[in-house]
């Protein structure tokens, strides 16, 4: 496996991973690297038909993005929800009707072997690999059976971004709390911390990114802006 993997966590849904995942994915192509979007878990009623089925609009739009050919290994599995405790399970393009019928947590290991081989498959096939992950890594009422998050990272041993929507407020301690919750092990591999939809003087922030580094280790390695 020759690619490198970077990976964009946020702090909660929302904060900004899909976008910068889009944009790290043109970046890389367009400094003539082989490049491919991959989010383990995407719910979503928003897909698209490629060769192999059916793929989350997000990855499907990063692969663009990518110059990439879509591919239903960047997006093994898709949530279709049809009610609020229901969904429909899209496996490798195809529609599960076992995995649909069965309860989200025991899901996790059957799908598991999947989302590995098509990550593998993909880093066998290019330089880059930009990795979305799902909601916040510090869910941790869902951490025992992650298959979108740390698991995924730790398998890759992918160099984590975990960004923030500065917007909403509370982003220090978006990131702060996120990282905190964190086994040591998966703390390691958040490599730089990102303040995204931010308006005005960013001159304003400091000290508090350094004061955050200062708890944490790792910089904030950019502030963007709302556009």
């Amino acid at each position: 496996m020759s690619a490198r993997c970077v990976m964009v966590l946020g702090t909660t849904s929302g904060a900004g991973k899909s976008w910068l995942t889009t944009a790290l994915c043109r970046h890389y192509a367009r400094q003539g690297l082989r490049v491919a979007p991959f989010k383990a878990q995407n719910m979503s009623n928003n897909a698209r038909v490629v060769a192999g089925g059916e793929m989350g609009s997000a990855q499907y739009f990063q692969s663009l993005a990518a110059n990439a050919e879509p591919d239903v290994r960047m997006n093994p599995l898709l949530l279709k929800p049809e009610a609020d405790t229901r969904s429909q399970v899209v496996l490798m393009g195809e529609v599960s009707r076992e995995l649909s019928d069965m309860p989200w947590r025991g899901r996790s290991e059957k799908v598991w072997p999947h989302i590995t081989t098509a990550l593998d498959a993909l880093r066998a096939d290019n330089d880059v690999v930009v990795i979305e992950g799902a909601g916040s890594p510090a869910e941790i009422n869902l951490h025992a059976s992650d298959i979108v998050n740390m698991r995924v990272a730790r398998h890759a041993q992918a160099r984590c971004l975990l960004v923030t929507d500065i917007d909403r407020g509370g982003a220090f301690a978006h990131l702060y709390g996120t990282w905190a919750l964190l086994p040591e092990q998966e703390r390691a591999l958040i490599r730089g911390f990102v303040l995204n939809k931010f308006r005005g003087d960013a001159s304003l922030l400091a000290p508090a990114p350094q004061m955050l580094q200062d708890l944490t280790g790792v910089p904030v390695v950019a502030t963007l802006p709302m556009w």
